[in-house]
């Protein structure tokens, strides 16, 4: 057990009984702010102020999304617990390094003893800059294989029956949008393009069509005019395998980023496919099986998405989810044949296949499906909350920052400026949502009266060091530096006439221990805990520098945390809801510091800043009105 965890520890018997909700300033000598709206904190010296409510700053953020656990408090018979809690930068150092796949710091280090204090500071030092050489070597290793990953080729596989000419011509119609899209939005991913027609096996040579991948988008669509027509096919199926198969085996995938977008609005051949008529009704004639031709696409690690036309394909769908797992299914029914809106919802379902692609491959050096298999293993239903046993646990947060200084000092984010609470709530056994990072479970605030649905998130990676309170805090620490850049932001944007704000959820931690269990550590659990979103939640830009959904406001704001910082940080990795078309509500934001001690796995350091954001950035309107230094691309 960590002495972290130990230390946390002693705190149980402290808080436990101790009221409803009780909240705890871990140093009253420090302050009290005025930070955080309806919060409760105790200051355990100053018996005048012994409870204080905080942060009248600015409540536009918690007008329709409460924060978790903040009510009054009841005061506390234990004396100060100053020494109590410490986050020891050592624990911190010790992880960055065993995440970059140092073996020495798979278990707790044990430096030799020193006779000399001198001996003692000089082990520390080394350690700091071995760890810090480590994360060098990592930062390197992530940014190639971001590098590999926005090299993308995208496969068009279409039946090219009778039925389906409006999507042949919105298929050409849409290629030059998407370009032009991506080179305004993300001119860091490159584009190879491809082409796979089928029909069905009555119609011979014409059964299949390729044009190979090239980075020609006029060869793309003058092929499409010239060449794919849509005739053809006999009975109610296709050729599905088919097409699926010939896409994978006869073409030339040579990039990271491998896409196939198939629209079809038939099955394939076979009874456990379709009831309709069917020349083939034990399946394809050629003896390919979905499961063969789908191994295969998993195999060449080629994610594949599907645009679905007619219900005529739900029992194809269901088949291929069984063997390739989870994917996106894009609806592409347009029984009114409008082909202005048809090529837009294709433009739309493209854009969405590569972005989600790139951000797929740059964070798996393994193969993609790997992925896919996890986000499997989740319940999308709400529990049965009666059924659920109350829990308890101490709640965390950060007393918010007040200048540029104390977000470059790392010791800010001590137990010196550390609050904590006690907290009831229930949480469903099963994540409903996992990404590249958490799993996202179902929770209540008990605290509540009556109880709030809230959001529980805990490390997708295993064992102590993922979950210990230190990384959880280093998570809060991330989310507090942009909830405090969020209010300067929009205090200055105030004074610019812009009318939409950028705000973040409160952050905290949780930390729960079980009741029985071993003293090493695994009775210990920790969780970020956030109000539940009712506005459809959105993920607008990643931290390697992909944007997935464009808005001036998001990409003036991560310039302007790049520019008040004075280049030491950018703020990315933007992620909420749009509320009432005036303000972004986000959550989990990621951070590229030039300290690469700081701020997790997915600080890139400064080459992250430079290459994830400053090479990809084009300043808008937004930086204009900021008075924002204009960024080139060789800035």
């Amino acid at each position: 057990m960590s002495k972290l965890d130990s230390e946390m520890s002693k705190l149980d018997s402290e808080i436990e009984g101790s009221g409803d909700m009780a909240a705890v300033t871990i140093n009253s000598e420090a302050e009290l702010d005025v930070g955080e709206q309806g919060d409760t904190e105790i200051d355990l010296k100053k018996e005048e102020h012994m409870i204080h409510n905080v942060d009248q700053k600015d409540s536009t953020a918690e007008s329709s999304y409460s924060l978790c656990g903040l009510t009054q408090g009841s005061t506390i018979s234990s004396e100060t617990l100053l020494s109590e809690l410490s986050v020891h930068k050592d624990l911190r150092i010790n992880r960055y390094a065993y995440e970059a796949g140092d073996d020495r710091y798979k278990s707790k280090s044990k430096s030799k003893s020193k006779s000399k204090e001198t001996d003692a500071v000089d082990s520390k030092n080394k350690k700091e800059a071995d760890a810090t050489t480590l994360r060098e070597e990592a930062i390197s290793e992530t940014l190639l294989t971001i590098k590999k990953a926005l090299q993308v080729d995208l496969c068009f596989v279409l039946d090219c029956t009778g039925s389906m000419m409006s999507y042949i011509d919105a298929a050409k119609n849409c290629i030059q949008q998407v370009v032009e899209h991506m080179e305004q939005t993300n001119p860091n991913i490159k584009l190879w393009i491809g082409f796979c027609g089928y029909r069905d096996h009555c119609d011979d040579s014409d059964r299949i069509q390729i044009l190979d991948f090239t980075d020609s988008y006029e060869n793309f669509k003058s092929y499409l005019s010239d060449e794919v027509k849509a005739t053809g096919g006999g009975d109610a199926p296709e050729d599905v395998l088919g097409g699926l198969d010939a896409a994978t085996n006869k073409m030339k995938w040579s990039h990271r980023t491998r896409v196939l977008l198939h629209l079809g609005d038939a099955p394939p051949h076979g009874r456990r496919f379709t009831s309709s008529y069917d020349t083939y009704p034990d399946g394809d004639p050629n003896g390919l099986t979905a499961e063969s031709v789908l191994e295969n696409i998993k195999s060449e690690e080629i994610l594949y998405y599907f645009g679905k036309i007619t219900s005529q394909t739900d029992k194809m769908i269901n088949v291929f989810r069984e063997i390739i797992g989870e994917f996106l299914i894009f609806d592409l029914n347009m029984d009114g044949r409008d082909p202005k809106a048809l090529t837009t919802k294709l433009f739309e379902a493209v854009c969405s296949s590569i972005t989600s692609s790139v951000i797929l491959t740059s964070s798996e050096t393994g193969n993609v499906y790997r992925h896919r298999r996890k986000n499997l293993e989740k319940n999308l239903e709400k529990p049965e909350w009666d059924a659920l046993p109350i829990e308890t646990g101490k709640l965390l947060h950060y007393r918010y920052p007040k200048t540029l200084a104390d977000i470059k000092n790392s010791y800010y984010f001590d137990k010196s400026n550390l609050v904590l609470k006690k907290f009831t709530y229930k949480r469903a056994p099963k994540p409903f949502s996992s990404g590249s990072e958490r799993y996202a479970y179902y929770a209540l605030d008990l605290t509540r009266e009556p109880a709030e649905e809230i959001i529980m998130k805990e490390s997708v990676e295993l064992g102590k060091k993922a979950n210990s309170l230190e990384r959880y805090l280093e998570m809060i620490e991330t989310s507090t530096i942009a909830y405090f850049l969020s209010k300067e932001f929009n205090a200055a944007a105030k004074q610019a006439k812009i009318k939409k704000k950028v705000n973040f959820l409160k952050p905290q931690a949780l930390r729960h221990k079980d009741s029985e269990g071993d003293n090493d550590g695994s009775h210990i659990k920790c969780y970020t805990i956030e109000p539940k979103f009712h506005d459809e939640f959105k993920r607008f830009n990643i931290n390697n520098g992909v944007i997935k959904e464009y808005h001036s406001t998001l990409e003036a704001f991560a310039h302007y945390t790049y520019e008040y910082t004075k280049g030491y940080l950018v703020v990315y990795d933007l992620q909420g809801i749009e509320t009432g078309g005036d303000q972004f509500l986000l959550t989990d934001p990621a951070i590229h510091c030039e300290d690469k001690l700081r701020f997790g796995k997915t600080n890139l350091g400064e080459r992250g800043i430079k290459e994830c954001f400053l090479a990809n950035h084009k300043c808008s309107n937004v930086c204009e009105k900021l008075a924002l230094a204009k960024i080139t691309n060789e800035s």
